[in-house]
């Protein structure tokens, strides 16, 4: 079904598409991946078991070039310690300037263990020169890892790399969203933490996107956010890297997302300051005296490319947008929107 406001809200809200059924124009099909059942997961409840899981996930490529996408975290210098060597991509911006702790700590990482540290430069320029092609395999706009994933992806390919591993499925099995478990939620307080953007503060024709919680709501007005978490969030994160790790023909793994925890995640423990506490007593078997690094995203100087952006011009959004209320992740969105819908139906800009 063609619904192009369905599409620019679900996008805003949630950073993909939710509906598989709705689609921007017609002749286009955007199809989200479907999640490993929970009864194909590997249970571990402990760091032991963890490790265990992973070197044991990793022996399946025996005799295959590896690589890795390193960063300066936890989740990938773990996979990267079970490799027994190969080749690392760590992501460089705007020539090192841009998070350099993050940068030194990746290459600390790959020193310790003996993995060949190959810098993916990325600027503005990579972005534009990948952005269109994510967005056509997807068939709606994208995140805005996914220009700098491609990059990495086509770099490791051309190096002869056979399978690229990634840490990114950790954060959702062992409780690396802290700022979100952070306390029992009101539903309607969760609805509105966890949108990227609402469409109601930017469109001209919103659609109500409240739908995808109500299956997690419970009695007193609370919800169940561990539990919607474990779907849409996961599900927008896989996406991401499915997607540009297919336009560049390049085969990955995520060890994480094979693995379920045995036990309930103690909910405490990461609001007392410690989100992932069994990576975290991973990460210290594995790097012994090293100090655990704190949980950041995928870097990205986001911020740095919109800083004098003036927002977006067409006629799906509403007039005089404010654009200094938007962090530069919620700009990156509204361009990438505006610049997919002008890919497909020219520059429909407003009359001034």
């Amino acid at each position: 079904m063609v619904n192009k406001d369905y599409c620019i809200s679900s996008y805003l809200a949630f950073r993909f598409i939710e509906r598989d059924d709705m689609d921007f124009y017609p002749g286009m099909h955007h199809r989200n991946i479907s999640l490993l059942p929970d009864s194909e997961r590997i249970l571990v409840g402990s760091a032991d078991e963890i490790g265990a899981s992973i070197e044991e996930q990793l022996r399946q490529f025996e005799g295959k070039k590896k690589g890795i996408l390193l960063s300066g975290g936890m989740d990938s210098a773990i996979v990267a310690s079970y490799m027994n060597g190969g080749e690392a991509y760590t992501f460089r911006f705007l020539g090192g300037d841009f998070q350099k702790e993050e940068l030194s700590r990746a290459e600390y990482f790959a020193n310790y263990y003996h993995l060949n540290l190959h810098y993916v430069e990325i600027s503005w320029e990579t972005v534009e020169r990948h952005v269109d092609a994510c967005m056509k395999a997807k068939c709606a706009p994208v995140h805005s890892i996914e220009p700098q994933i491609l990059q990495a992806a086509l770099q490791a390919k051309n190096d002869g790399v056979e399978i690229l591993f990634i840490g990114d499925g950790s954060d959702y099995v062992f409780g690396g969203m802290d700022m979100l478990l952070s306390r029992d939620w009101d539903f309607d307080e969760f609805v509105a933490r966890y949108y990227s953007i609402n469409p109601n503060d930017v469109l001209k024709n919103p659609v109500d996107m409240a739908y995808p919680f109500e299956p997690f709501r419970l009695p007193d007005n609370k919800i169940d956010f561990w539990g919607f978490m474990q779907g849409l969030m996961t599900l927008e994160s896989y996406n991401s890297y499915y997607n540009a790790f297919s336009v560049a023909g390049m085969p990955y793994y995520d060890p994480y997302s094979h693995l379920k925890m045995s036990v309930p995640i103690d909910l405490k423990r990461i609001r007392n300051g410690e989100s992932k506490y069994l990576i975290r007593e991973l990460m210290a078997k594995r790097y012994p005296g090293v100090q655990i690094p704190d949980k950041n995203p995928m870097p990205r100087p986001v911020d740095k490319y919109f800083e004098n952006w003036e927002g977006p011009h067409r006629d799906e959004f509403l007039e005089n947008l404010d654009m200094s209320k938007f962090t530069g992740n919620q700009k990156w969105q509204l361009w990438c929107v505006e610049r997919f819908m002008n890919m497909y139906e020219g520059n429909n800009v407003k009359m001034k």
